[in-house]
């Protein structure tokens, strides 16, 4: 059963905060509010919890999961990132976008596209997610929150508790959030001398990058 924790949407109560980060630690699939919409999310380096993502999503290893990060001082860490990237990066973050980088080596296999070698990266703008980063110390693997065989994503809290109170450890409710997806802007193009690629309009405005 489910863990369900309502925190104020602007100033999270940090003994909540703090459980759920423990479910996290302990390979625990928590709901949690963004920018953009609801998200499952899980430990980095948890290759079960991982795998239940995808489960949970219906989709496979060629669907890319998201890191959830909370600036972009980790990055080196994750992927391959020119100049010309990182003020791309730094001019749209934090807000509802998805960025495909290339992928470094530390990034395990399972975490990476099978074929690109790349990987999602996300910083969001949402308060509550941000101080859940905070405690946690380090990314977030995610996905957005699109039930299986449905195209929209889930935005109200009590709904999510109602549908997967069975399959997850947690819910996070901050409120309801916006029922778009993010933006999504491959930036590898560019390592070629190319443009970025917009794959998905979302929430995020892609004037922001010049598409």
């Amino acid at each position: 059963m489910a863990q369900y924790f309502e925190v104020h949407p602007d100033n999270p109560q940090p003994r909540l905060l703090k459980q759920a980060a423990g479910l996290l630690a302990g390979g625990g699939i928590l709901a949690v509010p963004t920018d953009s919409s609801y998200a499952l999310a899980c430990h980095l380096d948890d290759k079960s919890s991982a795998d239940r993502l995808r489960r949970l999503r219906g989709v496979d290893e060629r669907h890319h999961l998201t890191l959830l990060c909370a600036d972009l001082s980790a990055l080196a860490n994750y992927a391959r990132v020119d100049n010309r990237q990182f003020r791309l990066l730094k001019a749209a973050t934090p807000d509802s976008f998805t960025f495909i980088l290339e992928a470094t080596r530390e990034v395990p296999r399972r975490l990476s596209h099978p074929q690109r070698k790349t990987i999602g990266l996300r910083v969001p703008n949402h308060r509550v997610l941000q101080a859940l980063l905070a405690l946690h110390g380090e990314p977030l693997l995610a996905t957005t929150l699109i039930p299986s065989g449905e195209r929209e994503p889930l935005a109200d809290p009590q709904e999510i508790r109602a549908r997967y109170e069975r399959d997850i450890e947690g819910v996070i409710d901050a409120g309801a959030c916006p029922t778009q997806p993010t933006t999504v802007v491959d930036l590898t193009p560019m390592w070629n001398g190319g443009d970025p690629a917009l794959l998905r309009q979302g929430r995020g405005d892609p004037a922001v990058l010049g598409l």
